[in-house]
């Protein structure tokens, strides 16, 4: 079994999924310096020692995912795929480690990007972005819940599972981050832009 080795970088807050109850989806880096996102992941419900961190290395067995048109895109293999954390790259020496990795290609016109985006060729959709200037950061008040029915349909599913597996210790979906939040920031280019922070930090 052939292993991917990836340095993570991005950890999104847990989505909803009817298959897997909720899902988060990772980015990083190969070791080339490349990016790949890497998911459905049903990251809570890995076992505790295969939760990795943000710029944990991790080994993974990672096959193209096919129904995603970016390049980037790949999932494990399996579900029950390990895993496996290899290494962790610490803030030493002004972050001298984890800047060989991620500032190999580092972007730093927009529009130059949004062209990589709709060009066949690339689909390019990760990126190391340096604005030229930070606008503001936003914080917008969202819906509070997740979507009832889609809730109640997973937490029937999870009932019924649990009857089967006569379980003490039912899995719990987490709440819902009943905020968005966002950059607005100039590039080269001199355009003002708006983009959401998706990435949630360590907790998931």
């Amino acid at each position: 079994m052939a292993l991917t080795k990836v340095l993570i970088a991005v950890k999104t807050y847990p989505t909803l999924s009817s298959k897997y109850d909720e899902l988060v989806c990772t980015a990083g880096f190969l070791e080339d310096g490349s990016w790949i996102r890497v998911y459905p992941i049903p990251f809570r419900k890995l076992e505790y020692d295969k939760q990795y961190s943000k710029y944990d290395w991790i080994e993974v067995d990672l096959v193209k995912n096919n129904s995603d048109f970016r390049s980037e895109s790949h999932k494990p293999k399996s579900i029950e795929t390990a895993f496996n954390i290899v290494d962790h790259l610490g803030t030493e020496d002004s972050w001298r480690l984890r800047k060989e990795i991620v500032l190999k290609n580092v972007h730093t016109n927009m529009a130059v990007l949004i062209a990589e985006a709709k060009d066949p060729q690339k689909y390019t959709s990760l990126a190391v972005f340096k604005p030229t200037e930070i606008l503001s950061f936003e914080i917008e008040k969202s819906e509070r819940d997740w979507d009832k029915d889609k809730l109640a349909q997973l937490i029937a599913n999870a009932q019924q599972l649990n009857l089967f597996k006569n379980s003490d210790n039912p899995f719990e979906v987490v709440k819902k981050l009943p905020y968005k939040f966002s950059y607005k920031f100039k590039s080269e280019d001199g355009k003002e832009r708006t983009l959401m922070i998706e990435d949630q930090g360590n907790r998931f």
